[in-house]
């Protein structure tokens, strides 16, 4: 039985110079008797020689080969040359495995694959489909390097190489074979839907072993592959495939809610714009993870190139009304009732605090900021409104669905914890006798303590927020031992020089306006508990391991 057609014709086609259908076998092979594979490497392009002749040194050289990989994935086999698949390192148990994780854990992160159609993919194409290969495998890079997992995973038994020392190590075996078995095909001239999707999962790889360049590059990679085929173009999808064009739209999307993240974090330049409509639920199980990640499109499209010109200073002017009006479209993006799935919600919700915390950093370093504004959201205190409302909105979520959303959810607590770190240090640490408000250094407790508990907070995050409470609040009692403060450069094996993203400079803005920005006298006496006051070291969960627990103890 013939597979579904490829991009690029077989190898005795291919050899033989003639047009071939692209299935598995083709045409051609089955009416000439030869083995149908598409293992060759592309090389330079000669004369035609007689066809007879050809087919007949194709015979000769598939009699005295090895045995020959059959339509299924042969997880014993070695390389057959120097970019071919290598089936031994990527196994059966370990695609099984992650596969059978991301769509169990993730999927609603990334709904952009058919958990279904995937496997009967994988069960006969990988072997003779370079790109599908390299799809399988980024998927499992992505989901070996997230924090806290513990899967049986590994090279097959066949495998001959020098073994990983750990998970983080054979999710680098595998993006280098990637990056090796890509040379076999021209994916850049004729990109698909999976090589599109390779690259978000290669830089969602990098970007949680902090590799800033290489995932910022993939990134770019997947958004420009992705408009080389027109995804960005609505009039693309009246054509195609309507199955097809449901994921396509999907991971457009997924794009450029990525990118704008991403640009906000790293002053990078925008490149995906919305010029396609908004995707839909195929299916009534799907209603409500469309319904978030629609109400995700909607929180990044208040940022667009304007905002963002501003933010990389591009741009040096702007108006009170137009960052008040920005406050105002976020607050009303979303409805009261997000009516979506529990780890969504903690995305989405954490997403618009960050967002109006970005917000009122440009509107401090416009100068637009006073103590008798209107709007609370030109005023100093806003941020600590905001992380009022984010320790709130998180009270009624389990850890699992915040942890599931890996390093990015966390370094978005991060930027509001150090931005509500240096407000903390202009403001008095007890709220007035008649509040009932709580006091805002608790709620920069709560951020300690919520960091101090996410997989992979602790080992990278966590440090640098306590290293940043201790320089801006110099008064405070230290939180943690000095032992437990050291700050690792890069996380999980990070080559890079300065991974993570410095700490916002608020204090620099506020010095700049003429506020006060000392110490009070009362901090003296104050202690941040939350993350600090246990002496055993913070030991994080693992998936499947541990029921949710409601995150009601902030």
């Amino acid at each position: 039985m013939s597979t579904l057609p490829v991009k690029k014709a077989c190898d005795a086609c291919h050899r033989r110079k003639v047009k071939c259908t692209g299935e598995q076998p083709c045409a051609n092979c089955a009416q000439t008797d030869l083995q149908c594979t598409y293992l060759a490497i592309p090389q330079k392009k000669g004369p035609k020689g007689s066809r007879a002749k050809v087919i007949s040194q194709i015979r000769d050289t598939q009699q005295h080969a090895t045995p020959s990989q059959s339509s299924q994935f042969d997880f014993n086999s070695p390389p057959t040359s120097p970019y071919s698949r290598n089936p031994a390192l990527l196994s059966k148990q370990t695609i099984e495995t992650c596969v059978d994780f991301y769509f169990t854990n993730m999927y609603t992160t990334a709904w952009i694959m058919n958990r279904e159609s995937l496997i009967d993919s994988i069960g006969s194409q990988i072997a003779t489909d370079a790109e599908l290969y390299c799809l399988t495998a980024s998927l499992c890079a992505f989901v070996m390097v997230q924090p806290g997992t513990n899967l049986a995973v590994g090279p097959g038994s066949h495998y001959q190489g020098e073994p990983p020392q750990n998970r983080y190590g054979y999710a680098q075996m595998l993006l280098d074979d990637i990056v090796r078995v890509r040379k076999s095909f021209d994916y850049i001239e004729s990109p698909s839907l999976d090589t599109v999707q390779t690259s978000f999962f290669l830089f969602s790889c990098y970007f949680t072993l902090e590799r800033q360049n290489l995932c910022w590059f993939h990134l770019r990679e997947a958004v420009t592959l992705a408009q080389i085929m027109g995804m960005h173009e609505e009039s693309s999808y009246a054509a195609a495939d309507s199955v097809d064009n449901v994921y396509k739209r999907r991971t457009y999307w997924l794009l450029l809610v990525t990118e704008r993240a991403y640009a906000l974090e790293r002053h990078r330049p925008l490149s995906i714009h919305p010029t396609i409509d908004l995707p839909t639920a195929q299916e009534p199980d799907e209603e409500a993870v469309i319904t978030g990640f629609l109400h995700l499109i909607s929180l990044f499209r208040c940022i667009d190139d304007e905002f963002m010109g501003l933010w990389n200073k591009a741009k040096l002017s702007c108006s009170v009304a137009w960052l008040t009006q920005l406050q105002q479209q976020l607050t009303a993006a979303l409805p009261a009732d997000l009516k979506t799935t529990e780890s969504q919600a903690a995305d989405i919700r954490i997403t618009l605090h960050w967002l109006r915390i970005m917000v009122w950093q440009l509107s401090i370093t416009n100068g637009f900021l006073s103590s008798t504004s209107y709007h609370r959201s030109m005023t100093f205190k806003y941020p600590i409104e905001v992380a009022k409302d984010l320790i709130q909105d998180i009270k009624v979520l389990s850890m699992d669905s915040m942890e599931v959303h890996g390093i990015g959810l966390i370094e978005k607590l991060f930027d509001i914890a150090c931005t509500l770190t240096d407000v903390v240090a202009c403001v008095p640490l007890t709220p007035p006798a008649d509040s009932t408000e709580d006091a805002p250094i608790e709620y920069l407790n709560a951020f300690l303590n919520l960091i101090s508990r996410l997989r992979g907070g602790s080992s990278r995050y966590l440090p640098l927020l306590l290293a940043k409470v201790s320089e801006t609040l110099p008064n405070m009692a230290p939180p943690l031992a000095p032992a437990q403060m050291s700050i690792k450069q890069g996380y999980a094996g990070a080559s890079d020089d300065t991974p993570t993203p410095s700490p916002p400079q608020t204090m620099q803005h506020i010095a700049a306006l003429g506020l006060d920005s000392t110490v009070p006298a009362t901090h003296q006496q104050s202690h941040v508990g939350g993350a600090g006051s246990a002496s055993s070291p913070h030991n994080p969960k693992i998936y499947g391991k541990t029921a949710k627990v409601p995150f009601s103890q902030i």
